[in-house]
């Protein structure tokens, strides 16, 4: 099957690689997700890539560790609420919700998120903006 990518995935993540360390934490199987980075084109841009079988807080606290970075550093970008957004906020980290039009039944909840580390995005272009914000925060 082929990979579709998000609309401005290619450019943003370009125009952030020079001034961030660009990670992709992904969950799934090894070789799925393999194949998938493979057609994406986009291995290249990330300083490292994880390929884990959950997305958790105890492995978004590895992954911190191995960049050498405090949780108040990191910013996790993803479409799941359960996968990608609590766990980072429970951590400590920033977290940006970018909702999809699908998700996988597993992981929707169904909570309604205040936290001034928590942003929520239409477009992945947008992130630029949001990093400027964090910053601040």
């Amino acid at each position: 099957m082929p990979v579709e990518l998000l609309e401005d995935v290619k450019f943003t993540l370009t125009e952030l690689k020079n001034d961030y360390r660009l990670v992709m934490v992904t969950k799934g199987d090894l070789l799925d997700q393999e194949r998938k980075l493979k057609k994406s084109s986009l291995s290249s841009l990330f300083h490292h890539i994880e390929i884990v079988s959950e997305k958790r807080e105890e492995e978004y606290l590895k992954i911190i560790n191995h960049l050498d970075i405090l949780p108040h550093e990191f910013m996790m970008v993803g479409n799941s609420l359960k996968s990608d957004v609590i766990p980072a906020l429970e951590i400590g980290a920033f977290a940006v919700h970018v909702p999809f039009h699908t998700t996988w039944i597993h992981e929707q909840v169904d909570i309604t998120l205040t936290h001034e580390k928590f942003y929520v995005m239409d477009r992945l272009s947008e992130l630029l903006n949001i990093l400027q914000k964090a910053e601040k925060v």
